[in-house]
Order: C-alpha cells, then sequence, then structure tokens
C-alpha cells in the first residue's frame, strides 16, 4: 500500500470550478438580469432569473442533473460569480421551471440575443461576396426508456425529441431552438421558427447578409414566404418522384462537365425555370444541379448498370454552381454543434418528465451553449499563451469545460477584498487572466 500521503482537512476555501467566474462575466453580457427585472418579487427568495442564472451556471459545466445543483448551495464562487441572490434546492430548481410562464421564454432568448450581439460573427466567402451562415436543422435527442411527456419515435430509430436548432457564423453561436416530440416531421412549425430566428437576426444587426442553409426536409413550397428578401438561402431539393435516369440525360445537355477520375463523370448547372411546388402562380427560383454517374466500383470493377446520384439546391445566390455546391457540403459543419451539446454538454437526456420544463431546460442550455463559445473564442485568439500547441480554429466545448472551467482555485477574503488565487503551476492561468481582462 502506498503510504507517500496522508489526507486531512483545512479550513481553506478551494474550488474545482475557478472558471464559474469566467462563465459569470460573460453571462452578464446577456443582461439578463435586466430582462427579468420588472419580475422581481419583493420577500422573495428565489427570484426567477435566479433559477435560469443557476441552470445555466450547472450547464457551463456540462453538469445536466437538477440533482448536481446541492453541491453548489454553499459554494460562494459558484454564487457570486453568477450574481446569485442564493442557489435553490434540487426540488425548488425543478419545480420553477415546471411552471414558468411563456413570457419567460421570450426574455431568455432576449438575453441570448443581445449576448451573441456583443460578439463578432465569423463569415464565409465566396467568389468575392461574404455571407454569415445560418444553419437550421433537426436532431434527434434519444430519451429511450423514459416516460417522459412528448417522448415518441423519432426518425433515428430510438424514442425521444426532435428539437430544432439554428446557428449562427463559422464559429455556430446558437440563436435559437425549439424542443420538439420525437415523431413530429421537420417542417412542422418551420415557418413560425423562420420569422422568429429572423426577427432575432435583424436585431443584430449583422455587417454581411446572412446564408440561410436548410436540408431537403424542409423542402416546402410554403417556406419560400417566409425567406427575407435581402437574405440569401440555400436549400437542398427533395426529389421526390423525379427520375435520376432523366435528370442525367438533362444534365449532359444542359450542364457542364467536371474533371474526375476514370469511371465517374459529374455535370454542374443552373436551371431557371421551375417554381417551389410546381405552383405556377409563384415567382421562378433558381436552382443549382449536380449528377454523379459512376461507372465503375472502386476497385476499378465496370458496373452492369451505372449508380447515378443527383444532388439540386434552391438558392438566390449569385454564384457558380460548384462554389454554391461547396457552400452547402460546409452545412455539415452544424452536425458537430450538435455533437457539442449533446456530448459536450451532456444536453440529450433531458432532465424533466414536463415537457415545459425541458424545454426551458433547452434554452438555459442555449445561453450555456453560447458562454463556452465565447469563452472558447477568447481561447484561440489568445492561444500564444496556452500551455499547448493549437492549431484548430474553433476549440470544442468539451476542451473549454475541461482546461478553463474546471480550474483549481482558492476563495480569499482579505481586507474588504475577495481573491481567486490559482496555484503556482497552474498553466492556464495566464491565458484565463487575459481572457477575463478582455470580457
Amino acid at each position: 500500500m502506498n503510504k507517500a500521503f496522508k489526507l486531512d482537512t483545512g479550513n481553506d476555501s478551494l474550488h474545482s470550478i475557478g472558471g464559474i467566474f469566467l462563465g459569470g462575466q460573460v453571462l452578464q453580457q446577456s443582461e439578463i438580469d435586466d430582462e427579468f427585472r420588472t419580475d422581481h418579487k419583493a420577500n422573495h427568495i428565489f427570484q426567477d432569473v435566479d433559477i435560469f442564472k443557476s441552470q445555466v451556471g450547472l450547464l457551463i459545466q456540462g453538469r445536466e442533473r437538477f440533482t448536481d445543483i446541492s453541491q453548489f448551495r454553499e459554494n460562494e464562487v459558484f454564487t457570486k460569480s453568477l450574481g446569485l441572490n442564493k442557489v435553490p434546492s434540487e426540488e425548488r430548481l425543478r419545480q420553477r421551471l415546471e411552471i414558468m410562464s411563456s413570457e419567460h421564454e421570450v426574455r431568455l432568448k432576449s438575453a441570448n440575443t443581445k449576448l451573441i450581439k456583443k460578439q463578432s460573427i465569423g463569415s464565409l466567402s465566396r467568389g468575392g461576396m461574404d455571407f454569415i451562415p445560418l444553419d437550421m436543422d433537426v436532431s434527434p435527442m434519444d430519451n429511450s426508456g423514459s416516460h417522459k411527456e412528448n417522448v415518441s419515435w423519432t426518425y433515428k430509430n430510438h424514442d425521444g425529441f426532435s428539437p430544432m436548432f439554428a446557428y449562427l457564423g463559422i464559429e455556430g453561436f446558437m440563436l435559437n431552438n425549439e424542443l420538439r416530440p420525437g415523431s413530429q416531421h421537420a417542417q412542422k412549425g418551420m415557418p413560425e421558427f423562420l420569422d422568429e430566428s429572423f426577427t432575432m437576426i435583424k436585431k443584430l444587426k449583422l455587417k454581411h447578409p446572412v446564408l440561410l442553409r436548410l436540408d431537403s426536409a424542409h423542402d416546402a413550397e410554403v417556406n419560400f414566404d417566409h425567406l427575407p428578401d435581402d437574405q440569401y438561402f440555400l436549400i437542398k431539393r427533395n426529389l421526390r418522384k423525379e427520375s435520376k435516369e432523366q435528370w442525367l440525360s438533362n444534365a449532359r445537355r444542359l450542364g457542364r462537365q467536371l474533371k474526375s477520375r476514370d469511371g465517374k463523370n459529374v455535370f454542374v448547372g443552373e436551371l431557371h425555370h421551375r417554381q417551389p411546388g410546381n405552383n405556377e402562380e409563384r415567382k421562378v427560383v433558381p436552382f443549382i444541379f449536380k449528377v454523379t454517374e459512376q461507372l465503375e466500383d472502386q476497385d476499378g470493377n465496370r458496373l452492369l448498370m451505372p449508380e447515378i446520384e443527383v444532388e439540386t439546391y434552391w438558392t438566390n445566390l449569385p454564384l457558380e454552381a460548384e462554389d454554391v455546391i461547396e457552400l452547402y457540403h460546409d452545412h455539415g459543419t452544424s452536425e458537430q454543434f450538435h455533437s457539442e451539446l449533446k456530448s459536450d454538454m451532456n444536453v440529450e437526456r433531458l432532465p424533466s418528465g414536463k415537457f415545459k420544463a425541458n424545454q426551458f431546460f433547452l434554452h438555459c442550455a442555449m445561453l450555456a451553449f453560447n458562454v463556452l463559445r465565447v469563452i472558447g473564442n477568447h481561447l484561440i485568439h489568445n492561444k500564444s499563451l496556452a500551455p499547448i500547441k493549437i492549431k484548430v480554429q474553433r476549440r470544442r466545448l468539451r476542451c473549454v469545460i475541461r482546461d478553463l472551467i474546471f480550474i483549481a482555485c482558492k476563495h480569499v477574503k482579505h481586507a474588504g477584498d475577495e481573491f481567486l488565487k490559482f496555484g503556482r503551476h497552474c498553466p492556464w492561468f495566464k491565458l484565463y487572466q487575459k481572457i477575463s481582462f478582455s470580457l
């Protein structure tokens, strides 16, 4: 048995979540206290804003269970970093989320919009034009084996929810979300979600136009009535019953062939004669096509019947077909954002049996997601101070939580001042300090 150390306790106020102070600094930028100031109730121990900030504080650490709040009820660093009057109990946190009004949902989203507005939003450049990507998609959450309200069978073949998410910029700030029953089709409620999201976009007053990217589940005629004229869109078409062989014939006749390996023919082009939903009363919307004809398999063996792949996209982008297709393929990056929410922050199995409480939980997760994203962006901008080499342009949230949120500190009170003191060998302190001064 190793007896190199003896175990004992002391009177020092030690904490493993020194980074919660950074989280609190970023959360202040959302002006969440001002959003809920009118709801302040005299002689009320726990204000509504305290409930939300406590939940955000847990999610910043990747803690998704209500029961985890018990660890921080007497934690001064947690309380003061988030500007809380008092930390609620597990039962109170759960119960208060279940009875919050729909007006509070609007205020949480408003606070999130204010937080994003204070950030620098990254853009994409193609063909001499700059766009800020806006990616919307459904990402099912696996809640199998539970009896939570509105859990049902999803298209991923498991029981759960099918929430809609909207991410803005190349960094992937979460602009909006909506919790939905698992069996709900992606298009249901989409017009309203588009209207709400573009209202938020207007408030941000972005430097560049937005490029909305949607997959084929949203190839619906009604959506085009909810797209602003001053923004760009790129929507993958649903081929439905269109013949691939006919598309290959059209592509050979109307498109241009790209260079490709032997045994493979690729054609791209643009058409200007169709209306969404084949409704002749609508304006013609241009669309891009890409048709790939595979004559050989990966081993070079000749196929008995050629394999045909067809991709078509509605768009108002004034770009070459190759640029448009590349911009859509970049839409796949949003899958990484889903992964960061569900894996890095553990937001997949939602904690409440009540659908309404889970919706508020998801809105708190949106705020926490963006708080961590802001800290991660500052980390990248000051990566020369990091104790490790960082080559990526975007830091995953699990790395932000590991390196800067779970950082040990000592809470010290002296001569009327309070300090967070870090160890002499703390490798992340210089970067932590730089980020704190920048916020």
